[in-house]
C-alpha cells in the first residue's frame, strides 16, 4: 500500500489566500507567502495552490507564480486558468512541480491527453468539482462561471480517464468549507471504479474526518484547507494521528 499524503490545499486571489464555503462567500485567511514559510517548517508532503480568478480574468500571474516557488521547498501543485500546452509549460518553468487542469478540460478533452504526452502524467492533475443537483445526482460545477452544468460527474470520469491524468483532484462542491466531512459515498465509488488515483477534497473539520474517508474509501492522498485555517489542528497533527491508528505516512 502506498503511504498517504496530506496535502494542504490554498486558494488564492493576487497574494492573498482565501477561503469559503461551497465556493462562495470568500474571506481572506492570510498572506500567500507567510503560508508558504509555515508549512515548509511544518514539513508537509506537498501543497496545491489554486487561483480562483485566473479563469475568469483570463490571465495567469506567472510571476507571482515564479516568487512563491521560490518560497516553497516541497512539491508544488498549482492551477487556475491553465488552458493550453504553452501554459502548463510557463507554470512548470516558474517552478511548478505539477499542473491542476479544471475548466480547460471540459471545453477541450484532448487538453489532457496532449499534456500526458508532452509532459507525462505525473504532473498532470485533472481537478473536477461536483455539486449535487436538484434530483440529487452529481453534476460537474464550473467555479469560473458559477455554474452547474448537465454533465454527470461519473460519465465525466470514465470518459476523461481514457487520457491518463496522473491524479483526479476531486471536489465537492456542498461538503468544501463546511468542516463536516467528506463525501465518503461518492469518493469510494469514483476509487473502485477508476485507474487514476483520487485526491479527496472538501469537508474535512478534524483528522477523524480525514482518517475516516481514508479508511473507507481505501484512498492514499486527501487535501484540505479549512482545518488548518480554522483551527488548531496542523498537517503534522493530522498525520500523528492517522499513524496512531496504524496507517503508514510518508516521511520528509
Amino acid at each position: 500500500m502506498l503511504k498517504i499524503r496530506i496535502i494542504p490545499s490554498l486558494l488564492y486571489n493576487g497574494s492573498n489566500l482565501v477561503k469559503g464555503k461551497q465556493f462562495n462567500s470568500w474571506r481572506t485567511v492570510g498572506s500567500v507567502f507567510q503560508n508558504i514559510k509555515l508549512y515548509s517548517l511544518r514539513g508537509v508532503d506537498e501543497i496545491i495552490f489554486l487561483d480562483i480568478v485566473a479563469y475568469k480574468n483570463k490571465k495567469i500571474d506567472f510571476n507571482l507564480i515564479d516568487d512563491f516557488a521560490d518560497e516553497c521547498f516541497m512539491p508544488l501543485t498549482v492551477g487556475g486558468g491553465i488552458k493550453s500546452i504553452e501554459d502548463i509549460e510557463e507554470t512548470l518553468r516558474r517552478g511548478a512541480d505539477k499542473v491542476s487542469i479544471n475548466s480547460a478540460a471540459l471545453e477541450n478533452y484532448q487538453l489532457i491527453n496532449d499534456a500526458v504526452r508532452h509532459f507525462g502524467s505525473q504532473c498532470i492533475i485533472l481537478s473536477i468539482d461536483y455539486k449535487k443537483d436538484k434530483n440529487g445526482n452529481k453534476k460537474i460545477f464550473l467555479n469560473a462561471e458559477k455554474k452547474l452544468t448537465k454533465i454527470d460527474l461519473f460519465e465525466y470520469i470514465e470518459k476523461i480517464e481514457k487520457n491518463k491524468p496522473g491524479e483526479i483532484l476531486l471536489t465537492s462542491v456542498d461538503h468544501d468549507g463546511m468542516m463536516n466531512g467528506y463525501d465518503i459515498e461518492t469518493i469510494k465509488k469514483i476509487n473502485k471504479s477508476s485507474n487514476i488515483p483520487i485526491i479527496a477534497s472538501g469537508g474535512a473539520g478534524s483528522a477523524e474526518d480525514i482518517y475516516k474517508v481514508i479508511k473507507e474509501t481505501n484512498i492514499q492522498a486527501v487535501a484540505a484547507s479549512s482545518i488548518f485555517h480554522f483551527t488548531e489542528t496542523t498537517p503534522l497533527d493530522v498525520k500523528k494521528y492517522l499513524s496512531s491508528k496504524g496507517l503508514k505516512m510518508r516521511k520528509n
